[in-house]
């Protein structure tokens, strides 16, 4: 609607003031999200529900349940039993999945007991119990000698983690359209109405425990996070009863990968993601401008390998026609991000190595490209391998020889030759 287009073009502004791209205005009528994926509800009840593609033809399910798979990945939220086909077979938009997911983890939950804790009550009664406060006795006035003002602990329910449940079930309560989870999120309520809902979400998670004994509240967490809107890098919650949560693409297929080659770099490889020990140049003897690539693969504290995964749909050809532009010339590839890698050849191989750009499988790019862009360095020849992710069966597809040796069956080789 023209209403929701408006509030979406004021939404962009209030972010792009703070550094943050959300939307691209094509033309007055229509506009593209840069690389973001999620829920946006507006003030009048649209509701946007926008998926990640890697197909060529719109796949309203397969979108989903990829971008299902890939949020339990970067959150760590673990599988439960049986969790797989529940996730294939709900059919609903991402948030009410998000919804029902966090309503069976609190049926769960609750099924194996919450816990209470001791909270300090202070109080005058016409009794004594616990202790006696001496200092508010000795200045009460006259007239109340058979008032004592005592401090005891009472053993109830009302701690951090149980007032964020009972804030998100009611968050729930008027959100969900889904008979299913509006009646199990009912029937939960009424099991914890005694309970009161959280006043300040973030305190509250600070306050969050996770010891042995609170090990049992730790798979609901995640869930809590999602509808609660806390700790997402672009959540927010409407001015309707709607969640709205965004994630930037690039860092949920980041993490993708870095769970799936952390569970396949075999020793003595290790897997480092996210160090930056290097810095790009030095400014009155400190260093400027970190260098910190996505992932490197040391052996015996060498780096052998340095790895970048980006969200970017490229292109097996070099030059190709598009619908959006006449060409996609260099296959779509970006040359910034080759001045990136570049610099981290440099720092952490020294000038000669390999380096591999990672990006996601389609329909146009099933395979690594044919040859490596190589960098001719007096120290040696640093070579660039631009090869797929497969998001729907967990493959990296590496060039053939490269590496082999150091991955289990995770990683596909395919059969390139390259002559140097």
């Amino acid at each position: 609607t023209s209403t929701a287009f408006e509030w979406l073009c004021d939404f962009a502004a209030n972010f792009s003031k703070s550094g943050v791209s959300l939307l691209q205005f094509k033309d007055r009528r229509s506009l593209k999200l840069d690389n973001y994926v999620g829920i946006i509800e507006t003030p009048c009840g649209t509701i946007l529900e926008i998926l990640p593609k890697v197909t060529g033809h719109d796949d309203l399910e397969s979108s989903r349940n990829l971008l299902k798979k890939m949020l339990r990945v970067a959150l760590e939220i673990p599988p439960r039993q049986g969790d797989k086909t529940n996730t294939e077979t709900f059919k609903h938009p991402l948030m009410e999945w998000v919804m029902a997911e966090f309503t069976l983890s609190l049926s769960h939950l609750l099924k194996r007991g919450i816990r209470f804790d001791y909270q300090r009550i202070e109080e005058e009664q016409c009794f004594l119990s616990g202790q006696l406060d001496m200092v508010k006795r000795m200045r009460q006035p006259p007239g109340m000698e058979h008032i004592f003002p005592i401090r005891h602990d009472v053993f109830m329910s009302d701690r951090p983690e149980n007032r964020l449940l009972v804030k998100a079930l009611k968050r729930v309560c008027l959100t969900t359209k889904e008979p299913g989870t509006w009646r199990l999120s009912h029937e939960l309520a009424g099991m914890l109405y005694e309970i009161p809902e959280s006043q300040d979400i973030k305190g509250d998670f600070r306050q969050w425990q996770g010891d042995r004994l609170m090990a049992h509240y730790q798979p609901i967490r995640p869930w809590c996070e999602l509808v609660l809107g806390n700790d997402m890098p672009l959540a927010f919650r409407g001015k309707t009863h709607g969640i709205s949560l965004l994630f930037p693409m690039e860092k949920l297929f980041e993490k993708y990968v870095e769970y799936y080659l952390s569970q396949e770099v075999k020793l003595p490889n290790k897997l480092y993601p996210q160090e930056g020990k290097e810095s790009l140049c030095f400014h009155n003897g400190k260093k400027m401008f970190q260098l910190r690539p996505d992932f490197m693969i040391r052996k015996n504290d060498q780096t052998i390998y340095v790895l970048d995964a980006k969200w970017k749909l490229i292109s097996e050809t070099e030059r190709e026609n598009t619908s959006e532009n006449r060409y996609s010339v260099k296959y779509g590839l970006s040359q910034a991000d080759f001045y990136q890698l570049f610099a981290y050849g440099q720092k952490y191989l020294k000038g000669s190595g390999d380096m591999l750009l990672i990006y996601p499988k389609t329909d146009k790019f099933t395979k690594p490209l044919a040859a490596p862009f190589v960098f001719l360095e007096e120290s040696g020849e640093l070579r660039l391998w631009v090869v797929p992710f497969d998001l729907e069966n967990d493959i990296l597809y590496w060039p053939d020889g490269l590496i082999k040796a150091d991955f289990a069956k995770f990683c596909h080789t395919e059969s390139i030759s390259y002559t140097s």
